[in-house]
């Protein structure tokens, strides 16, 4: 078994205990990486990125994957297999001799 699946497997089981399923629509999952991802920003508000929380950053970061994972898992995605053709698609649109140390967007390359 593959570590993200053993990941997802272990989130279900959790939510599944305590039947929380029927909260976790997509709609909601994915309302609440957003809102799990801005408490992640709240982290880094009025400071320097070094004087960061890490334990916090680290906490936020588990549940913005969490999250994520089950969304993935609404939809039946392979969440490898996702994030493997995302970086095909990205390497096509930004292809290292025009992206290489800019951050312009792929349309302003």
């Amino acid at each position: 078994m593959s570590e993200i699946k053993e990941i997802t497997n272990k989130l279900i089981q959790f939510r599944n205990e305590r039947d929380w399923e029927q909260f976790h629509n997509p709609k909601d999952l994915a309302l609440a990486i957003s809102i799990e991802s801005a408490e992640l920003l709240e982290l880094f508000l009025w400071k320097k990125a070094e004087d960061a929380n890490t334990d916090k950053v680290k906490e936020e970061l588990a549940d913005i994957f969490s999250f994520a994972f089950l969304l993935a898992e609404k939809y039946g995605f392979d969440v490898k297999e996702i994030i493997l053709e995302k970086i095909k698609t990205n390497g096509e649109k930004y292809p290292i001799d025009k992206a290489k140390g800019t951050s312009k967007k792929y349309n302003e390359l």
